[in-house]
């Protein structure tokens, strides 16, 4: 049974991961830690820096957003976009969910002038398009989230945003934590859905049978992406964020560090490359202007382009 049970598992990974395109990223904020609001030179910078990572050939090439709109406007499209065009990059598109139905309308507006503004120069680099960032895992510690009623209105209305224009046929998904999509009460939002971006860190998962230390964190990974592929109706399941700290505080039995960054990246991130699976890593460089906690850039604050890599990222 035990075997049985396995095989069925790993066969609905392998079909997951069969409708995927091997995606390859970062995620990336409208505005700095600073509160400076980034300009296309910065994305551009941030794209050009993931390309040129040493031992990776240049495969890592998208980004993912989490809005629509550019820090410090109403409705304007976020610069990323010719960003993108610009280095050649893709996009894993984002609006942020966690606003009332008139401001998640400027959402909607930023999408449709971008469509507008670029064509397909902008649309065919789009890699998908989620609606909302944690919402429901934020919704559910009672922090300044999104329940299900509300992303599948949002969801539907980007539907009809984009039907009959060049992002016609984009899928269309959500980005939040595992648990909350294996969470029944949230099932209206996978029936609502194309994919489902999961986002999952074992280095928080301190009451993980086996703990929570870099040397489980492989399989504490894999079970939580079988955990939400088993949920998902066969759509397939993105990874839309997921790291290892160089700095921060001792949770449990996970230690940060640049040693277990490494090794998280290789047992871990190389093994769902391996099978194919979108992957957007959190993140490419930690937090300009002063030192964060917990930090979980591949590079340190400075030159994005030209500051060294804190770890090997070869698989």
């Amino acid at each position: 049974m035990q075997f049985f049970t396995a095989a069925v598992a790993f066969a609905a990974t392998l079909s997951a991961a069969n409708a995927q395109n091997g995606y390859k990223g970062f995620n990336s904020g409208s505005t700095f830690t600073t509160g400076q609001n980034k300009q296309q030179i910065d994305f551009a910078w941030e794209m050009r820096a993931a390309q040129q990572l040493a031992g990776t050939d240049g495969a890592w090439t998208s980004m993912r957003l989490y809005t629509m709109i550019q820090a410090g406007t109403k409705d304007d499209p976020i610069s990323a976009i010719p960003a993108a065009i610009e280095t050649k990059s893709t996009l894993l598109l984002g609006l942020w969910a966690s606003e009332t139905s008139d401001v998640f309308q400027n959402e909607i507006n930023a999408l449709k002038k971008a469509i507008s503004q670029y064509g397909t120069a902008f649309t065919d680099r789009v890699t998908g398009i989620s609606v909302g960032s944690e919402d429901l895992y934020r919704d559910s510690i009672k922090e300044y989230g999104a329940g299900p009623a509300q992303l599948v209105d949002y969801i539907n209305k980007v539907k009809a945003a984009i039907a009959g224009t060049s992002l016609a046929g984009k899928p269309i998904g959500h980005v939040d934590t595992w648990d909350a999509f294996v969470n029944p009460a949230n099932k209206a939002v996978i029936d609502a859905i194309d994919f489902l971006g999961m986002d999952a860190y074992p280095y928080y998962q301190t009451t993980n049978p086996g703990g929570n230390g870099v040397d489980n964190a492989n399989a504490t990974f894999w079970k939580s992406y079988h955990d939400t592929v088993a949920v998902a109706q066969g759509k397939p399941v993105w990874v839309a964020e997921t790291g290892w700290p160089i700095i921060g505080d001792t949770l449990g039995d996970a230690v940060a560090g640049v040693d277990n960054a490494r090794i998280y990246w290789q047992e871990t991130i190389c093994s769902f490359l391996a099978n194919g699976i979108n992957m957007y890593y959190f993140q490419l460089q930690s937090a300009q202007g002063s030192q964060i906690n917990p930090d979980w850039g591949i590079k340190p604050a400075g030159d994005v382009v030209n500051e060294p890599q804190r770890f090997s990222v070869t698989c």
